[in-house]
């Protein structure tokens, strides 16, 4: 490759400073439904409104490191053994009214998970019904967009993914598997069309080899996750 003299002259300090936050999408299930976590802004901008957890990132730390410790920070709630990964990048130039802002989003999922406690620059922190808040306008920066995005992500990797084990307990029957689905997908399922879908895919699920008591006394299978990494064929949403 050739030199090229515009190198020569290029200085970075003729750009606009630019700032990298993280934010987090969390979403468990709770109360028998789909919740994310949100904590209250206790400074401006947009104080007082609802966001979800994050914040800007430190010269000696990696993304996944700020997003762990916002968390903690903000909520009191460490990610544990829980599913995160990149949901996407966002960098609209008015996104946020202090300065260029490009936050980098994750997606955490999580069994049911503890009560959170406010902490740092955030005012309140609690576990609110996803649907509810994705109906409304009241989260702060572009936040709305960023949790509709996380939601839908969260929909489409269970059908090709045996993600919807994340949400489970170590051991799980069918039934609780099949109620993960209806929640996240906010639809009912057919009992036994599922059973035999979920049973029938390879590495899906495999017996844990003991039994709980199910509905109306009979006993019911326990199983665990099994090693298959992507689903085939996939549990397509109608």
């Amino acid at each position: 490759m050739g030199y090229d003299k515009r190198m020569s002259t290029y200085d970075p300090r003729g750009f606009p400073p630019v700032a990298v936050t993280v934010d987090l999408v969390v979403l468990t299930i709770r109360d028998d439904g789909l919740q994310v976590l949100l904590v209250r802004r206790g400074e401006e901008p947009f104080a007082g409104a609802f966001a979800l957890p994050g914040g800007f990132i430190r010269p000696d730390e990696g993304l996944s490191q700020a997003a762990a410790r916002e968390l903690a920070e903000e909520t009191h709630l460490t990610l544990g053994a829980a599913h995160l990964e990149q949901l996407a990048s966002y960098g609209d130039p008015g996104r946020d009214p202090r300065m260029r802002v490009v936050t980098v989003a994750y997606l955490a999922l999580a069994p049911e998970m503890p009560l959170p406690r406010a902490g740092t620059d955030a005012a309140d922190a609690r576990w609110v019904t996803a649907a509810d808040v994705l109906e409304g306008d009241a989260l702060a920066f572009d936040h709305q967009r960023i949790l509709a995005d996380g939601v839908e992500r969260a929909r489409a990797k269970l059908e090709y993914t045996p993600l919807a084990a994340a949400f489970c307990p170590p051991e799980f029957t069918i039934a609780q598997l099949r109620r993960v689905y209806e929640i996240v997908w906010g639809t009912g399922l057919d009992p036994r069309n599922f059973h035999r879908k979920v049973t029938g895919t390879p590495g899906f699920v495999l017996p844990a080899g003991t039994a709980t008591t199910g509905d109306r006394g009979r006993p019911a299978q326990l199983y665990r996750p099994g090693p298959a990494r992507q689903l085939h064929p996939p549990l397509l949403r109608s």
